[in-house]
Parts: C-alpha cells; structure tokens; sequence
C-alpha cells in the first residue's frame, strides 16, 4: 500500500486502480460532530449539478456512480468513475464540523483508495479551521489521478458548498406583512438540514414518505471510536491496519447496538446480537439486526433496520447499546446514533453527559397516533441489586422481560 504526503499525487494506473473502487474516509472527531462529502463538479471546479454532492442528505449520484455509507465520522464511498458523464471533471472529498470545535480536535484519521493508497492526517496538521478538503480524484490527459490535499477550510459544510458553487436551502423565515408580490428567485437546491437531539428528552416528530404507505425502511446506525482512550496513534503495518482492518486489541471497546420493543397488541421483546436474537425485517416485530461489529472498525457501524411500512404495528422502541467488552468509558467511545427516516433530515444523537456502568439507553422511536417520534435518553444503566444491566433497563422502562445469561461465543 503507498502510503501519500500532503500534495502528492499519482496516477490511478500506476496505483493498480481502475474504475470501480471503494474510498474509505475516518476523521475520528474526538466528540465533534463531522459531516463526510464527495462534491463532483465540472472542468471549471463548480457543481454544476448539485445531484453530484453526496452526504448525509443525498446518499448517491444519479446513476449510481457514487454511493456514499456514512457512520458518524466515519465514511466509505463505493465509487465507479467510468459510469461518471463526462462533465464531471473531479471528486473532491470533504469533511465538516457540524457544531463547535475545530480540524485541531481531531485525532488520527486517514484517507485510504481501496487497498492500494493511503493518506493519513490528524488535528496536528490544521489550524482553527471548520473543514478540510482531504482529497480529490481529477481527470487530466485522459487519465484519472489521485491528489492528496489535506487542506483546512475556513467555515463548514455550507461554505465548502458556497466555495463549489451551490447553491443551498434557505431556512424558512416568519411570514412577512402582505406586500406586492416579487418575481420568484431561482429554486434552492441542496439542503444540508440535520436534526441533532441536543439535550436528555429532546424530541423530534419525522413525516411519513409521501412516495409509499409508510415510513418506509428506517435505518438506525451506530459508530464508535473502539480504542478505549480515544484516537491512538498509528499501528506498526499503517494507519489503516488499525481503523479499517486486522484484529482488534485485546483492551478495545466493543459496543453493541440492539433494541427493545413493543408491539402494537402489547407484545414484548428484543433484537441483540447476545443471544443470536436478530429479529426480522419482513414479519414480526419488523425490525433487524444486520450484523455485530466487534471493533468499531467497519465503515457502515452496526445498523437496526425498522420496517416502517409496518409501523402501525410498532407501539414504541427503546434503541440501546452496551459495552460487552472493554472498559465502560462512554466518553472514550465517541459514540453516536444516527437515525434515517425517508423523506426527513437525518437525526443524531450523541453518546454524550458521561456516565457510567455498561449499558446506555440511548433514544425512544414511538407510535404518537401515526406519527414517528425520536426522544433522545442517553440514560446511562448500571447492574443492581442482582439484576444484570438489562434487566435493570427493562425494569426501568417497563418492558416486562424474562432475561437469562447470554453469549456471543
């Protein structure tokens, strides 16, 4: 693996690259909240076509050319540049502070093109910047190539926006007094709207998909930094060999994200990997697990699917994550839930207020008469009183379980 510096560049050729590759991206963000993007723009350096910014908000090109799967800080964009058109000159990759802080929090993060190249950078290499630009894929003589940039960038998301010629959604503002009506202004065009749940019982009330019967597929995503300190240095073998493969350290932390659930007829349960109990996403209780990551080091995180064409049959779901293995440091994990609902602005809520004891309640999704409510707990849970960790969760939201030792091996 070639390993990049600040602005080298090289041919994808001679990289051993060729059209269809995976770009992995991890900004560990150390508590900041960081917005991942790939703007493909023209000859001139403009999205002229606002459908080739891919983020939280618009997950793929129009052909299918760039598909992005977010995971908090992490990214990993699924890319095929000889189905791109021909107007689209370059890919530029981007990270963004959503909130407060700086590029000099971050930790250790890297760039990395499939297993073949890889550019590393942390909070060190930056100033009081909100963004960077990481890197860019440019076509030049009839080739693609690779340029690291590493580049801070004064202001967020909307800036880098505003820097590549976008154009965004205005938030709407008070209605004015009646006045002669003036001539339309040209229609927005991106909206880089994101619900974050700030403070315990913070809620949020998300539409049904107006394109189908229900909510369609609900995507509730974990990630977090497993190294139980925070960001570590880079590892003997490459940065990567430590956030996007080989096995994890015998001290790293290994949350797991499940859920318990009640059914519209007063049924209960659970949907963990503990206990192989990995539900369904096409029959009761409509909601799966897809796998178990036990590093943190997996692009995508670990994801809960809710069937919400379903959702008249849901009465009320308690998302929750708890360490298995590892110190229960919660302000180590870097932990956050994002929780994506067709048709709405994604919401976040981050393991955050510290806190105690292996398992954290992190938010509620809720029937309110037909609407979907998210209320954000971050309530940290200890075992007591002979009860495990769950069964003190159950016993506190009133769940009604049974609950036996379980295991994943």
């Amino acid at each position: 693996m070639k390993t990049f510096i600040r602005g080298q560049k090289a041919k994808l050729s001679d990289l051993g690259l060729h059209g269809a590759f995976n770009v992995a991206i991890d900004l560990p963000g150390n508590g900041l909240s960081i917005d991942l993007a790939c703007f493909g723009v023209d000859a001139a350096g403009k999205l002229s076509d606002d459908r080739y910014m891919v983020f939280f908000n618009q997950l793929a090109s129009p052909e299918g050319a760039i598909r992005a799967s977010l995971s908090g800080t992490r990214a990993e964009f699924q890319l095929n540049l000889d189905a791109l058109p021909a107007a689209i000159d370059k890919l530029v990759f981007t990270g963004a502070i959503d909130g407060n802080g700086t590029m000099r929090g971050l930790g250790s993060g890297s760039m990395k093109l499939g297993e073949a190249a890889v550019f590393a950078l942390s909070g060190a290499d930056f100033q009081d910047e909100k963004a960077v630009m990481l890197g860019e894929l440019y076509r030049k003589e009839g080739q693609w190539r690779f340029g690291a940039i590493g580049q801070g960038f004064n202001g967020g998301l909307s800036a880098l926006l505003a820097h590549f010629g976008g154009t965004e959604v205005a938030a709407p503002a008070p209605a004015p007094a009646p006045a002669p009506t003036p001539a339309p202004a040209p229609a927005p065009k991106v909206s880089l709207s994101k619900v974050t749940l700030e403070k315990r019982g913070d809620k949020v009330s998300l539409a049904k998909n107006a394109a189908s019967r229900g909510f369609g597929r609900i995507r509730v995503n974990l990630n977090w930094n497993r190294q139980p300190g925070g960001a570590q240095p880079a590892q003997k073998g490459g940065l990567l060999g430590g956030l996007f493969g080989g096995a994890p350290k015998a001290n790293g932390v290994d949350l797991d994200l499940g859920c318990l659930y009640q059914l519209a007829d007063g049924t209960p349960g659970g949907v963990q990997a503990l206990g192989d109990s990995w539900g369904s996403f096409d029959s009761r209780p409509f909601i799966k697990l897809d796998s178990d990551d036990r590093t943190g080091t997996r692009a995508d995180g670990e994801n809960l699917y809710i069937n919400g064409d379903h959702f008249d049959q849901i009465r009320r779901i308690l998302v929750f994550t708890f360490i298995y293995r590892g110190v229960p440091n919660w302000a180590a994990t870097d932990g956050v839930v994002t929780i994506e609902v067709p048709g709405n602005a994604p919401v976040e809520v981050r393991l955050d207020h510290g806190g105690t004891g292996g398992m954290c309640a992190i938010a509620s999704i809720e029937n309110r008469d037909g609407q979907l409510q998210v209320t954000k707990l971050v309530d940290y849970i200890a075992a007591s009183g002979g009860m495990s960790n769950h069964e003190a969760m159950d016993r506190k939201y009133g769940f009604g379980l049974r609950w036996a030792r379980g295991s994943k091996d």
